[in-house]
Parts: C-alpha cells; structure tokens; sequence
C-alpha cells in the first residue's frame, strides 16, 4: 500500500537534478518547485493523495533532466479545509519558493488559489476540482485546469442516460460547492435531453448514512437516482443503496463524479452496470497501460484515476513550457509560462495530444464507461467497459458561454 509517510518523504525530496550525460547541473542553476496540495487524509485521500504526488513524481523522475531542469516536489494535506490549503499556499509562494501548485481536491481551494496565483504571479493547475468558474467568471491569465470539470462529467453521462430511457431524476446531493454544481449542470443537460427532475435531497458534509434520502428517492418513482457526490460519501452511498435493494426496484442508480477507485472501494458485485465517465482509463490504449505499468512500481499495483494521472500529465507540460521559456523566466513569471504552456500542444501518455484553450481549460475526450460485473473482469483494476467517447471540442463547455474575462468577444 501507498503510504503517506513514504511518499511524502519521496515527494519534497529533489528529483530531475542530474542532466545528461550525468553531469550535475552548476549549483546557480535555477530550482522549479512544484507544490502538490491535496487531501492526503480525509474523504478524498484515494481520489488525490498520495497518487497524485506520485504521478508528479514520476512525471519529474522522467523528463526534467532531459529537459535541462532542476525540479523538486513539493506535498502538503489540506485536511479537506480550504482556510488550511490556501495558509500553506501562502506560505509555499512567499517564503518556499514555490512556482506552481497543483491538484487542490477542492473547488473553494482551487479558485483561492487561482486568485493568489495572479495576485502573486504564479502558476496554479487544478487537476482535482469540478468548478467550471476557474475558466469562467474567475479564469485567470496563471491558472490551467485538468483531467475534467462538472460540465465534462455531466453533459457526458446525463444525456447518455436520458437517451437510454432514464427521462425522470431525482438527486442526492452534498452540501458544498461540486455537489451543488454537480446537480446544477446534470439538470441542464437532463432537460436539454428531454428528461425532468422530480426533486432532490441535500445531504450534510460529511454524511455516512444515507437511508433517508435513498427512500426519498425510491418514493419518487423517478427512473434515475443521481447521486452527486464524491470520494468516501459516494462509496457508502452506493453500497447502502445496494442493500436497500434500490435497482430491484425499476431505479437505475447514476454518478456524477465516480473514478476508478471509487469503484474499487465499492466493488465490482456492487458497483456493477453504473455509468462512469472519466477523460482517462489505464487500460484504454498501449499508452495508457504503458504509464501505468510505470507508475504501478511506486503505487505497488493501485491504478490511477483521471486527477492522479492527470498530475503526471500537468507536471510534464509545466515542464516543457518553463525549459522552452527558459528556467529562470518561468520563476519570473507564472502567467508567462501559462502563455507559453497554452501555445504548445500537450503530449503524454495520459491524454495523448491535446491543447490548452484561451480560458485555460485542457480540452480532452471524455469516455463514458459501464463499471463490469464480477464475471467480466479479467483481473485486478479491471472495471470498465466503454460505451462511447465525446471529442474534446464537445466534452467541453463552450467559449461563448463561461464568461471568461480573458476571451475578447
């Protein structure tokens, strides 16, 4: 098992410091700090944590000495509270040197950051927050934002639903930010389709007993239960909508926010026949199971979701932008090196080759997957079955409609 307290000894320690030919680099050569910030103990460690460290990590291990770069890694626990995350992203800016943070696991956090990023001229990179506003309304010249948002999980899975049959909903929904965005943009695209929503159930932070509001549910007769969720309050959810028997009943059970290890955590004779969309799968293409079969030697086998991996994917791009910027340009300026990130096509074995957009959204394919029952699966991490995919142009929310103040209309 991954644990904290190895990883985190791996992630502050220098990597990338050797360059070719192993030479050291001369000791004036400028140091990139990448600051990992996430829930490494809380409801959403396994969504985030340790794994996104890693797959910074690695994305480090591989490609900084090529580059020409010194880099460290950086990890920090927020504990789930953004008054925590943004004290130590204050701190990692203004006394640690830091030059971008990342990750986040939290959409109060994410857009804190951003604004402390451009107060401070550094970069910020969410891979692990579903708020659309971060390339809306608060899109700022020093964020970039990964992996999925609430528009891409939602448009995807809702009207896949809606047009298999599921035309009436009913939502189980978190009482924070993502829940309630969760709920608000599955709406839309419910109604665009066709479908109603015949009502909703709030749920407390953090909740672990959800028996009131699946019997709302069942009593509303709708054909789906949306549960707009995430992380350890997603996975009681199911598995306790599971012993109340809920799909026997005509209902048809739907994620918002599900990833692969969520299925894990549930299991696959629970979790079966549920609609997951993700932008990224390990098994999806050689690619894919290429990266993981290298990322699989520091997590001892735990495959990736769509943020973890999306760290890897991130952390490499920063990289190439601040080595064709030039190292000390980068520290310089944080919404120089966006600018240079945006104006280079992206490349990995995450997401293969994609682009950054003008608002700073990184436009990937979304997939729709069908989680496995136990009788399918070949083996460990195999979960998913895919039913179709969304271009990225398509997955995303459009320019005219997020309000960013960086578009000229």
């Amino acid at each position: 098992m991954l644990t904290r307290r190895g990883m985190l000894s791996t992630a502050t320690a220098s990597v990338g410091a050797v360059a070719l030919g192993g030479r050291p680099f001369a000791q004036t050569a400028p140091v990139l700090r990448i600051g990992v910030l996430n829930d490494q103990s809380g409801t959403y460690r396994d969504n985030g944590g340790p794994l996104s460290v890693a797959c910074a990590t690695l994305a480090v291990q591989e490609h900084a000495a090529a580059l020409g770069l010194v880099v460290e890694v950086l990890a920090a626990d927020h504990q789930g509270r953004p008054d925590v995350g943004l004290a130590i992203a204050r701190r990692w800016f203004d006394r640690e040197n830091v030059d971008v943070i990342m990750d986040f696991q939290n959409s109060a956090l994410a857009l804190a950051v951003a604004n402390l990023a451009r107060e401070k001229d550094k970069v910020a990179m969410a891979v692990n927050s579903g708020t659309t506003e971060l390339t809306g309304a608060a899109c700022t010249p020093n964020t970039v934002h990964w992996a999925y948002d609430t528009y891409l999980t939602t448009k995807t899975a809702g009207a896949a639903l809606v047009r298999a049959g599921g035309d009436s909903w009913f939502f189980i929904t978190a009482d924070y930010a993502l829940g309630h965005s969760l709920q608000r943009d599955a709406t839309r695209f419910v109604q665009q389709a066709g479908g109603r929503v015949l009502g909703a159930v709030t749920t407390p932070f953090p909740s672990t007993d959800f028996s009131s509001p699946l019997l709302a549910a069942q009593s509303s007769r709708a054909k789906v239960i949306c549960l707009a969720n995430g992380g350890t309050e997603l996975v009681n959810c199911i598995k306790q909508a599971a012993e109340f028997g809920v799909t026997r009943r005509g209902a048809r059970l739907a994620t918002l926010l599900m990833q692969i290890n969520d299925v894990q955590a549930i299991g696959l004779e629970a979790a079966q026949g549920l609609v997951v969309c993700e932008s990224f799968y390990w098994d999806l293409n050689d690619r894919t199971r290429s990266f993981a079969a290298r990322i699989a030697r520091a997590s001892r086998g735990v495959m990736p979701n769509m943020s973890q991996a999306g760290c890897y994917a991130a952390a490499l791009h920063y990289m190439r932008a601040a080595a064709a910027l030039g190292a000390a340009q980068a520290k310089a300026s944080g919404a120089a090196t966006v600018a240079r990130m945006k104006a280079m096509p992206t490349e990995d074995d995450v997401f293969g080759t994609c682009r950054i957009r003008e608002d700073g959204r990184v436009l990937h394919a979304a997939y729709l997957f069908e989680v496995k029952s136990p009788a399918e699966s070949r083996q460990a991490w195999d979960c998913y079955k895919m039913l179709g995919s969304v271009p990225p142009e398509e997955a995303a929310r459009p320019l005219s409609e997020g309000g960013c103040p960086l578009i000229r209309t």
